[in-house]
């Protein structure tokens, strides 16, 4: 311990410590920004915080439910956040506001983890690149949706102010194809296509783990299942998940029985194959990128019906609300007649009832009639102006981009491996085309609706005019037959509202035998094979839409979670039924390296995985305080036929006087721990040092192929411990006891300790960093 114990004037410290600073909050996860110097950090109280590396904080926001997990997205421009309910939010990286939110999961999102693929968007030999989005070719920028009127903008949701954050996460994140992965507690795993686009799920209780070291068809099941981390690999090709659950066999013959176990618990890890990512990511590009496009426009129409709708109720509720009087007038005056009746008799000349006389001249007044047209009339523009500037917009390109997906799902021999249904689709990009039919139906009702409230008012004006005995001449002027129209069917009546209402089943609009015979007639012309449309509202011709496009979505979200495989089942170390251990009291780290001899155009061990976490003290009582690192899990290799597997492995003994608080994979062949000293110093504030592990000097170890399923693969290592030399490594003392999480970025070379009494401390590891760090603050 000569290093640790040097005084700090001296150059031998690894490690320059940039500052050592108080926080208000205990952190309870932390991470560094992949591209730039921000780390964001999750409070006890599920406060998320993002602080430059000089620690100024950029912002704070509070989701109003626990946070579970965090991960940024490959470019850095947004952050994805794991809810206790298995939500995931998307977070603007510049300002906090929420730019999507996801719900794949039923319980707690444990775990995340977005990897972007790093080859360009041309395959070099297939010649075949991502396919260009011909929309603004033909449409204009994409509408947004609108506000509730009366509301100022942030005050609804984060979504007010993030519209044009949302713009340019979409527009960034399909530059390149990346793949969020998340994990939740029940065991199940999500896949989405930049962040927002579902394409996979798979369970691990459900797996079926092959078992190839006993016989070709052998397979077990993990019960009782419950995800730690998950890694994705940087060409998409394999998934790694760390897991405890309980191993038991389904699925081998009765000459193995030798080999069967029940109910082992323990530390597991799988390899997963996603290699249809990559065989088939050119295809899935294109389908998440206009399937997203196509959520976005969806909810633009759904906040559009949403404002209409409340519009006009309130419009209405304003004229019932005045017109309610002159009923309750009628039958003061002993009247049997309706207010219908008292207009139409007005209108034809005879003499006014002093009901009506006093409803006009002194309840509702020229004022006040002015101030209902005001309102329906007003409301009524506000609506076309919502269909014409957000509504028709989206449904035309929900139409052209859904049509889009058609086109291409008619080149089977690329899109029907991916689950893309032409039926399917066809009859989705119908529905968007009788949407569209429903909007123009909607408006032509609208305008005639208004035109007749506008024409009632102004003779209602001039009534009053002539009863009070005032001149009328400048007034405008009434079509006479549409007021009769109006006070027989639409004084008590409402269509607009008729056709904003998302109706029951059974509480179907009536149409007339004569014409849905004229609709069913246009089928020999081409016309719509579902002929009932007319009688369906404008929200449930939405809902219809949307349903059949989710249906049609759905097949490549099955076909996709049907090819994601277990590989293999890598029994790392027993634990203890009675274990009170959670997922945060085992330190692990996943991460992949790319090989240094890699073929990007296949997708066959370009990268490595490295697997490195704490093995817990109960499983080897006689070895306690050990680090395992394992490396090459995934890989395919020839030695698995002599013998071995492709597992290489090494156990790394911490000094007696040491406890690990949590690890991190650094760098290619690196390995930092923040271990804690046992004992405390003579100020009782405790003492933890840093520790930087050269992964490539340790004498790693082939696993050799186990013979039964109740071998741990750890066990081959008991008898070649490597025991950590502290004084011959890069060691750095902290003046505090530290606590989890490390937070370690490997692009900018900086690492956090946080401490128990609420300090943070940030580290550079490498002395070149110095300068660099600097001048990108």
């Amino acid at each position: 311990m000569s290093e640790m114990a040097s005084d700090e004037g001296e150059n031998i410290i690894p490690f320059q410590l940039q500052f050592d600073k108080p926080i208000p909050f205990q952190i309870k996860i932390a991470e560094w920004n992949p591209e730039k110097d921000l780390l964001a950090m999750v409070t006890e109280d599920s406060k998320i915080l993002l602080h430059r590396f000089n620690w100024q904080r950029l912002w704070t926001i509070s989701p109003g439910r626990p946070v579970t997990s965090l991960c940024w997205r490959p470019d850095g421009k947004a952050i994805a956040v794991g809810l206790e309910d298995g939500t995931i939010a998307l977070h603007d990286v510049e300002n906090g506001k929420l730019l999507r939110s996801l719900k794949p999961h039923a319980v707690a999102v444990v775990c995340l983890n977005w990897e972007e693929d790093e080859q360009s968007n041309t395959d070099a030999i297939e010649n075949f690149s991502v396919y260009e989005d011909r929309t603004s070719r033909f449409f204009p920028p994409a509408p947004r949706a609108p506000k509730m009127p009366g509301v100022v903008a942030g005050d609804s949701s984060f979504m007010d102010d993030g519209e044009d954050s949302l713009a340019e996460l979409s527009n960034t994140s399909f530059r390149k194809f990346n793949i969020l992965c998340s994990g939740d507690r029940d065991g199940s795993i999500c896949f989405s296509i930049f962040g927002i686009f579902q394409i996979g799920k798979i369970n691990i209780h459900e797996l079926s783990v092959p078992v190839p070291h006993l016989n070709e068809h052998a397979s077990c099941q993990l019960l009782k299942a419950s995800i730690y981390k998950v890694a994705l690999s940087k060409d998409l090709c394999r998934l790694v998940v760390m897991c405890t659950g309980e191993l038991r066999d389904c699925n081998i013959k009765s000459r193995e029985e030798k080999f069967s176990v029940q109910g082992q618990h323990g530390l597991h890890c799988l390899a997963m194959d996603t290699s249809i990512f990559w065989k088939r990511k050119y295809e899935l590009h294109q389908v998440a990128q206009q399937a997203s496009n196509i959520e976005d426009l969806t909810e633009v129409i759904r906040a559009s019906l949403s404002v209409m709708s409340k519009q006009w109720a309130d419009a209405m509720k304003t004229f019932h609300d005045k017109f309610h009087s002159l009923s309750t007038l009628i039958i003061d005056n002993g009247l049997e007649s309706s207010p219908q009746e008292e207009f139409l008799s007005l209108l034809g000349g005879a003499r006014i009832s002093p009901a009506l006389n006093q409803f006009l001249v002194n309840s509702l007044g020229e004022v006040g009639v002015k101030r209902v047209l005001k309102s329906v009339c007003g409301t009524g523009q506000e609506l076309q102006l919502v269909v014409l500037d957000h509504l028709q917009p989206a449904a035309e390109i929900i139409g052209f981009r859904m049509g889009e997906l058609r086109g291409l799902s008619r080149w089977r021999a690329r899109y029907q491996g991916i689950g893309l249904d032409e039926i399917l689709l066809n009859e989705a990009t119908e529905n968007a085309g009788l949407l569209l039919v429903q909007v123009q139906r909607f408006m032509m009702v609208l305008s005639s609706v208004v035109q007749q409230f506008s024409n009632f008012f102004n003779w209602l004006v001039r009534s009053i005019k002539y009863l009070m005995q005032e001149p009328n001449d400048q007034l405008l002027s009434y079509n006479g037959e549409l007021l009769v129209v109006f006070l027989k069917f639409l004084y008590d009546q409402d269509p607009v509202k008729e056709l904003l209402e998302l109706s029951e089943a059974g509480d179907d609009i009536e149409i007339d035998l004569k014409t849905i015979g004229r609709i069913k007639e246009l089928l020999h012309f081409g016309g719509f094979s579902d002929t009932d449309f007319l009688q369906r509202t404008l929200p449930k011709e939405f809902q219809h839409m949307e349903s059949s496009f989710k249906t049609a979505l759905q097949m490549p979200f099955t076909t996709i979670s049907r090819k994601i495989s277990c590989m293999k089942l890598l029994p790392l170390c027993p634990l203890q039924l009675s274990t009170t251990q959670t997922r945060t009291t085992i330190p692990m780290s996943l991460s992949f390296y790319k090989n240094e001899l890699s073929d990007d155009t296949t997708c066959q061990s370009g990268y490595t995985d490295y697997i490195s976490f704490q093995v817990p003290d109960e499983t080897f009582p006689e070895t306690p305080n050990c680090i395992g690192i394992a490396k090459g899990f995934k890989e395919n290799s020839s030695n698995e036929r002599n013998g071995y597997t492709s597992l290489e492995a090494v156990l790394l003994s911490i000094p007696n006087d040491y406890s690990c608080v949590d690890l991190s994979l650094y760098k290619d062949k690196e390995l930092v721990l923040l271990m804690n000293k046992t004992s405390e110093n003579s100020e009782g504030s405790g003492e933890a040092c840093m520790m930087v592990v050269q992964t490539g000097d340790l004498p790693f170890i082939s696993i050799s192929r186990s013979t039964s399923l109740d071998q741990w693969e750890l066990d081959d290592l008991k008898g070649s411990i490597v025991f950590l030399e502290m004084e011959n490594g890069k060691v750095r003392k902290v003046p505090h006891s530290a606590i989890a999480p490390l937070a370690v970025s490997a692009s900018r070379g900086v690492a956090c300790v946080f401490a128990e009494r609420r300090r943070a401390l940030v580290y550079i590891l490498e002395e070149d960093e110095d300068e660099e760090l600097s001048e990108d603050k």
